[in-house]
């Protein structure tokens, strides 16, 4: 499968301020697949080493964190050379050893010359007891598979050159075509194996079943979060937060089977996991959102939305016939979509805006920068007369050029009222900065 992450492995490789590089997810996106598979085609030779597998080389980080020494018992164990100006030295797992975390730092400061990739999940639960090399290391977030990839991957490269090209008005039957690709993705997801299976088998059950592996996958990892957090609990509050994709988080309604405080506790375990991505509530004045995220105020959306449709335990025989993917149910599948593409897009957090006022309420989904400006996103099927919060948005923030709405509807703009009408299919590429 083509990803995307490759060009910007292909970008650092020729960066003359290279570091070691750290690559993040959650377990099952690909990671290992795609630095393999960079490794075999720009390096003469691919060094893999898998902490998790190979236990017995952890000793190896343990003695010191003398990287010339490193490397040289590596050649032993693996008999193979580690030359620096033509290898790449591939460390998969390395969440499992954090001594090698810390080993990092000293192949930067030492053998700078030597391309060092490692790839882990569950990465903040290892270095938090670690002295980390910050300034030393970079990192790259890995997501699962984006709707033009997925459409790479199942064959259909025309339309994906389409959906990654700037937004434009398309034919009826072209713009239903897109819409039907855009579905089916919704329903298989973009993990890799649910997408491999659904391309040998041309099944969408056969991919829901590799959902439901998945998920056991996580629950059997859970036990490594915290022993201070029952796995009934954590599984209960990742379904609740499935459940609630596109609606404020109360913590007391995410689940009954724990206390407030462990409930929170479980919440911001499973976003440490990168099971879940919190979207904090930001003001859209100035820039970083960051700057102005609430604490208090949040949604969230999954890692995965063939997995989110898996955990709500979505009817497809009566979901799927649907035409429109902002009617099936209640639109927090387009939301959790859009959301997805964005966090894929942008490599950065995810932010919505929210006001409270005496006798009125206003919320737009998300928020996004985009070239440099800071840009309102709905998700809605409804008119331009009824996106009342996106024209308080737009009026009481002038610094935002214009309000995007995703939709089934074809692309058209409003310039008058600042507002684009994009198409869902387009999410991703219209996330991207020129």
């Amino acid at each position: 499968m083509k990803r995307f992450i490759e060009d910007s492995l292909l970008e650092w490789k020729e960066s003359a301020r290279r570091k070691p590089l750290i690559v993040r997810g959650a377990r099952q996106v690909g990671k290992t697949y795609s630095i393999q598979k960079f490794g075999r085609s720009f390096f003469p030779r691919l060094i893999t080493v898998d902490l998790e597998k190979e236990r017995n080389l952890h000793g190896v980080f343990e003695v010191d964190l003398n990287p010339t020494r490193i490397i040289s018992e590596l050649e032993i164990f693996l008999n193979t050379k580690i030359i620096p100006t033509e290898s790449l030295l591939f460390i998969d797992e390395i969440q499992s050893c954090p001594r090698a975390i810390m080993a990092l730092r000293y192949f930067y400061e030492e053998i700078p010359e030597l391309h060092v990739i490692a790839a882990g999940s569950l990465m903040e639960f290892s270095m938090k007891d670690i002295s980390f090399p910050v300034g030393r290391i970079q990192f790259l977030d890995m997501n699962p598979l984006t709707f033009p990839e997925f459409l790479i991957a199942v064959g259909r490269e025309e339309a994906a050159n389409i959906v990654l090209s700037k937004p434009k008005s398309l034919s009826a039957p072209l713009h239903r075509l897109l819409l039907d690709e855009l579905k089916k993705y919704c329903f298989i997801g973009g993990m890799p194996e649910s997408v491999k299976v659904y391309i040998d088998s041309k099944s969408l059950q056969e991919s829901f079943l590799v959902h439901r592996d998945l998920n056991e996958s996580f629950r059997h990892d859970f036990s490594k979060y915290t022993p201070r957090i029952g796995i009934d609990c954590l599984d209960s509050v990742l379904i609740g937060t499935a459940r609630h994709v596109g609606q404020q988080i109360i913590y007391t309604h995410l689940t009954d089977l724990c206390t407030h405080p462990t409930v929170k506790k479980a919440f911001y375990t499973l976003c440490k996991a990168r099971l879940i991505s919190k979207v904090s509530s930001a003001s859209p004045a100035g820039m970083p959102l960051k700057a102005t995220a609430s604490l208090k105020r949040f949604k969230a959306i999954m890692v995965d939305i063939g997995l989110w449709q898996h955990l709500n335990d979505i009817d497809v025989a009566k979901e799927y016939p649907k035409s429109d993917l902002l009617s099936i149910y209640q639109g927090a599948m387009a939301e959790q979509y859009v959301g997805q593409e964005i966090l894929a897009a942008q490599n950065s957090s995810l932010y919505y805006w929210s006001r409270s006022a005496k006798g009125s309420t206003a919320e737009v989904d998300y928020l996004a920068v985009i070239d440099g400006k800071i840009i309102p996103i709905e998700v809605k099927s409804g008119p331009a007369g009824r996106l009342r919060s996106l024209h308080l948005l737009l009026n009481t923030f002038q610094n935002c050029p214009f309000g995007i709405i995703f939709s089934s509807a074809p692309f058209s703009e409003l310039k008058d009222q600042r507002l684009k009408f994009i198409p869902l299919y387009y999410a991703y590429s219209m996330m991207k900065s020129d």
